[in-house]
């Protein structure tokens, strides 16, 4: 049955949802290190300040477009289906981040060249706090709608459950739970 598993980690978990937009494809983004753009989903190119590759994934810092912030880190983690993204007024480090966890396609796609194509769920994230889950209306709307099939839509949705239970079972630690999958992000 689609969408039957439900989190199961130490915890509860919060699922947020403001009103849900009308369905929609699936945004997809490029990023392009040969001269160091990313572009969005309406087709808008924004600068990359800069970027590093490491065996498990994509390193990102650009201006951020969402006022008050200033900077933006992100890392793309392909073999995960995870991409992680921290804001930032200023450039120093956050004491207490705030990770903004979105699921779907991460890849290489050309030797410069990165997609990503987001299904809809994102995860928030804080130490030692519940996550949030947010957007499974949106995915619900758009296999619904036709946007995504059921197996995209059930792939994603284990996907998110799996990170919120990977969060909880490590002391609602998002780097902690990503450490047992070999995984540590350097930060600014």
């Amino acid at each position: 049955m689609l969408f039957s598993k439900r989190p199961s980690g130490a915890g509860s978990t919060a699922v947020t949802s403001p009103a849900t937009p009308a369905p929609h494809r699936p945004r997809v983004e490029y990023v392009d290190l040969s001269d160091l753009t990313r572009t969005d989903a309406r087709g808008f190119v924004h600068p990359v300040d800069s970027c590093h590759v490491e065996p498990f994934g994509l390193y990102l810092v650009c201006p951020a477009d969402i006022p008050p912030n200033r900077y933006t880190e992100t890392w793309v983690l392909p073999d995960l289906s995870l991409q992680v993204t921290m804001h930032h007024v200023n450039a120093c480090h956050d004491r207490d981040p705030i990770y903004h966890i979105y699921v779907g396609e991460f890849a290489r796609i050309e030797p410069k060249r990165w997609r990503a194509v987001y299904h809809y769920i994102d995860i928030v994230a804080r130490n030692g706090r519940v996550p949030e889950l947010r957007g499974v209306d949106e995915l619900f709307a758009a296999h619904a709608a036709g946007h995504v099939d059921a197996a995209t839509a059930q792939q994603a949705f284990e996907r998110a459950t799996a990170v919120v239970d990977g969060i909880a079972s490590h002391d609602h630690r998002f780097e902690s739970w990503l450490a047992t999958r070999g995984v540590t992000l350097s930060w600014l």
